[in-house]
């Protein structure tokens, strides 16, 4: 069963075009989480023993990863909600053309998002940084609270549905 973020969330074929994508944007994301980190920390790339670690790992939990992306996906879904087809004379499909469209604002959100140090702290103690599942839980927990006050969202629940609503 597909879960609605918000009453308006049926753009199946956005959300086709974002789940296609999730494997190689979740693997972006890290990449970013690092250019992010070496921005904000350390810009002259000396080597520490938290700086080799964040840049030689590879084996990370994804799980709280994609629950993140999932989470971006549905702001996107919020934002650019319409599902109104348009006229295509290039040649491609709209999925294809949804697929580009996510690819290019998910980059755009997760550069702007690398900018905050909250942002960065809690995703890499998710991720590269992960350590315990309850720090893991409480860093994914405030990256969500993060990303909502980002995007000026508010999760409403009623009758056992989340809303999404702009604060």
């Amino acid at each position: 069963m597909i879960q609605k973020l918000f009453p308006l969330d049926k753009n199946y074929l956005l959300r086709q075009a974002q789940t296609a994508c999730e494997e190689e944007l979740v693997v972006q994301m890290v990449e970013e989480l690092k250019v992010s980190y070496t921005q904000l920390y350390n810009p002259l790339r000396l080597m520490d023993p938290t700086f080799s670690q964040i840049m030689g790992n590879w084996n990370y939990p994804k799980d709280r990863l994609r629950l993140i992306y999932r989470q971006l996906c549905g702001v996107y879904r919020y934002r650019h909600g319409d599902n109104q087809l348009e006229l295509l004379f290039d040649g491609r499909t709209h999925l294809e053309k949804f697929q580009q469209d996510w690819h290019e604002a998910f980059l755009g959100y997760i550069r702007h998002l690398g900018q905050h140090e909250a942002y960065v702290k809690t995703m890499l103690r998710m991720t590269l940084l992960f350590d315990t599942e309850t720090r893991a839980e409480w860093a994914e927990n405030h990256c969500k609270a993060f990303i909502n006050h980002y995007f000026e969202l508010k999760v409403v629940k009623r009758q056992g549905e989340l809303l999404l609503r702009v604060s």
